[in-house]
C-alpha cells in the first residue's frame, strides 16, 4: 500500500459520506496514516468536519449532488458512515472503477435497508433470525401481526438508525400509532415497515468483525470479543467489553458473521449485531462500519474499532486483542438547544480509570448522543459503574 502526502498531488484521498462522532474518530485514525479526508454531512460543522482536510456539506440521498461531489474532490476511497445515501450514486462510481466504495456499493444498499439484509440472512443465507413480516399499510401491517407475529412485537422503519421510528408494541391498541411513528420518523420513507417478533434473549451482543488483508495478501476474517450492550428505544445507552458468553456461543456468532461478511464481501469493520439465550444465536442487523457500542473498544483494545477499519480500508495488518476490561456510557443532551456548553469535565474524570469523549455537536437535543464516558476496571461491572457515573458527572447547559 503506498500512500501519498495530504494536500498535495499525491495525496492518499478518503471522502466520509456521514461526519458524525464515528467519523471523527474514523477520520482521526486514518490522518495517523497520512491520509487525506474530505468530511461531508448534511448539515455544518459535524463533528468528523471539525478535524478534517475539507467539508461540504450536500443532501447526501441526491444521486446528482453526490456524484458532482465525488468528481470534484475524486478520492481513492468512498466510506460511508450512516444509512441514507444515494446507493445508485456508488454503485455508478464503482462501476467506474475510478475508487473504491467501502466495502462496497452493494454492501451499502442492502444494509441500508432492512428489506435487503434481512431478506439476505434468513431467505439466502438461512440464518436463523426473529419472524419478520414487511407491510406496505397498515392493514398488511395488522395482518402480519394476527397472523403470527403476535405482541409483544417491534414496528421499525426500513431505513432509520439509532432507534428513530422503533417501537415496541404490547398489544393492539398501540400498533396504530407505532405504525404513524415509524412511517414518520425514519431517516427515508421507502414506503415499507418491517415488524418483528420478540425473541425471548439473554441479551444482545455487537460482535465486530473485520475482513482485511494477512501477511499473503489474501482476505482474512478476525473478531473482537463481544460487546455487550443496553438499549433503549432501540439507542445505545451502555456497551462494555468483553460480554461473558458459552463457548458454543461465541462459535455460533462467529460462524453467522462470517457467514453473512463472507457473502457481503469487501475490506473493512463490521458490526454484527446478535440475540444471545444459552448456546443459541440469532442475527439481527450489521453496519458494514465502525458500531456506536464499539465505542468502548477505545479503551479495551489495542487497535480500536476506528484503527481496525482503516487499517482495513488501506491494506494494512490488523490485530483484534483485547487488553482491557471497559465500559462506556453514553452522554445525552438533555435539552433542545445550540452551541451549548459542558460542566462537570473535572469531576467526571476523576471517576478512577475514565475518558470522555465530547463529540462538539453544533446542537443538542434531548436524547441526542453528545459525548461517552468511557473506563476500565478489573471487572466489568465495575468499569460499567465508574463509566454510568461519569456520564453522569456531565451537565449540559444551553449558551446565553
Amino acid at each position: 500500500m503506498k500512500i501519498g502526502t495530504p494536500l498535495s498531488n499525491s495525496a492518499t484521498k478518503a471522502l466520509l459520506l456521514g461526519s458524525g462522532e464515528l467519523g471523527k474518530e474514523l477520520a482521526i485514525a486514518l490522518q495517523r496514516y497520512g491520509v487525506e479526508v474530505i468530511a461531508v454531512d448534511r448539515y455544518p460543522n459535524a463533528p468528523a468536519q471539525q478535524v478534517a482536510h475539507r467539508s461540504h456539506v450536500i443532501d447526501m440521498t441526491d444521486t446528482d449532488a453526490v456524484k458532482k461531489l465525488i468528481a470534484l474532490e475524486q478520492p481513492d476511497f468512498i466510506i460511508p458512515e450512516i444509512e441514507a445515501i444515494a446507493t445508485q450514486a456508488l454503485m455508478d462510481i464503482e462501476e467506474e472503477g475510478t475508487c473504491t466504495v467501502v466495502p462496497n456499493a452493494r454492501a451499502i444498499q442492502l444494509t441500508m435497508n432492512r428489506e435487503g439484509i434481512r431478506t439476505l440472512a434468513a431467505e439466502w443465507l438461512n440464518i436463523p433470525t426473529s419472524n419478520y413480516a414487511f407491510a406496505q399499510s397498515f392493514e398488511q401491517l395488522q395482518a402480519a401481526v394476527d397472523a403470527g407475529i403476535g405482541y409483544p412485537c417491534f414496528i421499525k422503519p426500513t431505513m432509520s438508525s439509532s432507534g428513530k421510528g422503533q417501537s415496541m408494541v404490547k398489544n393492539a391498541d398501540q400498533l396504530k400509532a407505532a405504525w404513524n411513528y415509524a412511517k414518520s420518523s425514519g431517516r427515508v420513507d421507502t414506503g415499507k415497515v418491517i415488524v418483528e417478533a420478540k425473541i425471548d434473549f439473554d441479551f444482545e451482543i455487537t460482535l465486530l468483525t473485520v475482513r482485511a488483508l494477512n501477511q499473503h495478501g489474501d482476505v482474512e476474517t478476525c473478531f473482537c470479543a463481544p460487546i455487550g450492550h443496553v438499549q433503549e428505544n432501540g439507542d445505545y445507552r451502555e456497551s462494555w467489553q468483553p460480554q461473558a458468553m458459552s463457548a458454543a456461543a461465541i462459535k455460533a456468532a462467529q460462524d453467522i458473521a462470517l457467514k453473512i461478511t463472507d457473502d457481503i464481501a469487501g475490506l473493512g469493520l463490521f458490526g454484527v449485531e446478535l440475540f444471545i439465550k444459552g448456546d443459541n444465536v440469532w442475527f439481527s442487523e450489521i453496519s458494514p462500519r465502525p458500531h456506536d457500542t464499539g465505542m468502548v473498544t477505545l479503551v479495551t483494545q489495542q487497535q480500536n474499532e476506528f484503527e481496525l477499519h482503516a487499517r482495513a480500508i488501506l491494506g494494512l495488518p490488523v490485530d483484534t486483542a483485547i487488553h482491557s476490561l471497559g465500559a462506556s456510557a453514553v452522554i445525552l443532551g438533555r435539552i433542545d438547544a445550540q452551541g451549548v456548553n459542558y460542566q462537570g469535565l473535572d469531576k467526571a474524570l476523576s471517576v478512577p480509570a475514565s475518558e470522555i469523549r465530547l463529540f462538539g455537536k453544533p446542537e443538542a437535543f434531548i436524547n441526542r448522543r453528545m459525548g461517552v464516558a468511557l473506563a476500565t476496571a478489573k471487572t466489568v461491572d465495575e468499569a460499567r459503574n465508574r463509566a454510568v457515573k461519569a456520564a453522569g458527572m456531565i451537565v449540559i447547559r444551553p449558551d446565553r
